[in-house]
């Protein structure tokens, strides 16, 4: 199959939630053999306008990121010239959403837009987008209540989580991490001063955190720490890469989630994935209870003492390096997901 994405802003301009989405959308397709087309702002020297990369071939549509007019006039043409078999956008920036809904009429095959809403608005081009697509894909309910509320048609909505990758974790030893995991961009939307005050309310009880992540407030917790005198079992390692990761979520009992603000919680599913108990603090503007909601491994809590509460209740479960209940979160599972997608969109277009 031939699948034209369209991404004004790829993760080679810049390393963001919503790029990462769709290059690992993309990534997938490529393992397996499809032909993928990417039109895009020219992120690379000389004076071709395409080029090849690890099988993918990207197309310059523009000289770079500030010809965005230039991107959008000239996108519909690039398309047609491709002869694609479905069009993918991603919704950033939603005027990319307009033009490649007239690139999808002059090609004559449907239209699918990724809305990962990292970076969403409320805006006029934002609620015109929405009426384009003939399906739009999210990662989260949450998400996608967003995307209703802004004007979508709630039928035309299709929830699909982010992958794991289901193999390196069988094949990554398990590490050792302490008995609970938290694993953030240490940031203002981290909320981690949730999850200490809980642990000092467990002052008497036997545990080890470890905590993975950097971030601008990384020292102001780790002052809370030796405020709260829990620094002695609490260790800070910084960043760590995924491998670094997985055998930490592998050799750990409970991984908690406490941010304020996430459309998906990325990290949460690798750490289920990998055994870990869940345990997400609730918030209006993050979707990570949807991954534990009626999972007899997963808790949902609204306040610190909730939260110190449910670390105590899943040290009664047993303990897991692998949870084979989240299998349909893999990365083919997840790929096939989006072909059928695909199938469906071109037989629904065929007919009308």
């Amino acid at each position: 199959m031939r699948i034209a994405f369209v991404s004004f802003e790829t993760i080679h301009h810049r390393d963001s939630e919503t790029n990462e989405r769709l290059w690992g959308v993309i990534d997938l397709l490529r393992e397996r053999g499809h032909e993928v087309h990417v039109c895009c702002a020219q992120f690379w020297s000389g004076e071709k306008t395409t080029i090849e990369r690890d099988g993918v071939t990207y197309h310059g549509v523009s000289v770079g990121l500030e010809a965005r007019r230039s991107f959008l006039c000239r996108l519909p043409f690039v398309l047609r010239s491709i002869g694609p078999d479905v069009i993918h956008a991603g919704a950033t920036p939603p005027s990319q959403v307009l033009a490649a809904s007239t690139g999808s009429t002059l090609c004559r095959v449907p239209l699918l837009v990724e809305w990962y809403g990292d970076d969403l608005e409320d805006d006029r081009w934002t609620r015109w987008a929405t009426g384009r697509p003939d399906r739009i894909v999210t990662p989260s309910r949450l998400v996608q209540t967003w995307i209703r509320e802004l004007g979508a048609d709630g039928d035309l909505i299709d929830v699909v989580p982010n992958p794991v990758d289901l193999e390196l974790i069988r094949e990554t030893p398990a590490g050792d991490a302490a008995d609970i995991v938290y694993a953030r961009k240490l940031d203002e939307g981290a909320n981690l001063e949730s999850f200490l005050l809980a642990l000092a309310e467990l002052r008497d009880r036997e545990w080890q955190v470890t905590i993975i992540g950097d971030g601008p407030q990384r020292g102001m917790y780790e002052d809370l720490t030796r405020d709260l005198r829990i620094d002695d079992r609490i260790t800070f390692v910084g960043d760590a890469t995924l491998e670094e990761r997985i055998a930490a979520y592998r050799s750990a009992h409970v991984f908690v989630q406490t941010a304020e603000y996430c459309v998906f919680p990325t990290e949460l599913l690798w750490a289920l994935a990998c055994g870990c108990v869940g345990i997400v603090e609730y918030h209006a503007h993050s979707s990570a209870h949807e991954l534990v909601e009626g999972r007899d491994r997963g808790f949902r809590t609204t306040s610190e003492q909730e939260l110190a509460d449910a670390i105590l209740d899943a040290g009664d479960l047993e303990h897991r390096d692998v949870d084979d209940a989240f299998e349909p979160f893999g990365r083919r599972p997840i790929l096939e997901r989006y072909l059928q997608t695909y199938r469906d969109l071109q037989q629904e277009y065929g007919l009308i």
